[in-house]
């Protein structure tokens, strides 16, 4: 065989070696960017992301202007610092659930989840129980005393509804928050509150309102929306007592004139406010 040839012989098989190095080249590179490019799957659907330490939940808060203080959550009972516990309600995702005898309040997740909240209830013969719908949210609300709580406490008079009330602020019994309750279209006068008395959480010593740490209610008012059904229960699990036959006393004298309320809300239940 000739050298003119051998050349082009030479040059074809180099040419395939130097083809086949950059294929092989090429499928790395492809596998990498393949493996690099390979989408994060999502968490499950009924997922709940943890909460934060207790130390971040219950620090100081800058909120609208007012200066929540850090609360000593050391001093508080662990079972009423907020926490995600499985649901022991049974109730729908969405829904929240007072149990008054444990002294807990349960926001229910998916997939068998719920955040349980410590709350603070009414004293002996204010206690009540029912079915609700969140119907109206405010950050930092007026307080006006109802009639009846006034003629129990005179000088809370400065603060009826013919005196405007009692602004939002650190030291309002509404506290940070508050969702209104109402049964149907009729404002039942309770309310899920804020409070500043961290030191009353898991005991009975309000006027029939159901109080949470300001920190807790204002993590509580920003997962639910208006219209997120609201049941009381004097335990989980058990039938509800109806309260018909008993005056409960109200913290509040109904939501402000000229509120924009969203429009009567089905009732769930048969009356027993």
């Amino acid at each position: 065989m000739s050298t003119t040839e051998i050349e082009p012989y030479r040059l074809s098989r180099r040419g395939f070696l130097n083809a086949a190095a950059l294929g092989a080249a090429s499928i790395a590179v492809s596998a990498c960017t393949t493996v690099a490019r390979r989408p994060v799957e999502p968490p499950p659907a009924n997922f709940e992301p943890p909460l934060m330490d207790y130390a971040t939940m219950y620090g100081p808060v800058s909120d609208n202007g007012f200066e929540l203080p850090g609360i000593p959550y050391e001093k508080i009972d662990e079972q009423f610092l907020r926490q995600i516990v499985p649901d022991p309600t049974g109730q729908r995702p969405g829904t929240i659930v007072v149990d008054t005898a444990g002294h807990h309040l349960y926001l229910v997740r998916p997939g068998g989840q719920a955040i349980r909240y410590g709350v603070g209830l009414g004293r002996a013969g204010f206690e009540w129980s029912g079915d609700a719908v969140v119907q109206w949210k405010q950050k930092w609300p007026k307080w006006t005393p109802p009639a009846e709580m006034i003629a129990r406490q005179p000088e809370l008079a400065k603060y009826s509804v013919d005196n405007g009330g009692m602004p939002g602020g650190l030291t309002n019994p509404l506290g940070a928050r508050a969702l209104y309750l109402f049964e149907g279209n009729e404002d039942t006068l309770y309310r899920l509150h804020g409070s500043p008395e961290w030191f009353s959480i898991g005991k009975s010593v309000s006027s029939g309102c159901v109080r949470l740490i300001n920190q807790d209610i204002i993590d509580l008012y920003d997962r639910v929306p208006n219209k997120t059904p609201v049941v009381v229960t004097a335990g989980v699990g058990q039938e509800l007592v109806a309260t018909a036959d008993r005056k409960a006393i109200p913290i509040d004298a109904g939501v402000p004139e000229g509120s924009i309320l969203l429009g009567p809300a089905g009732a769930i239940s048969e009356p027993i406010f």
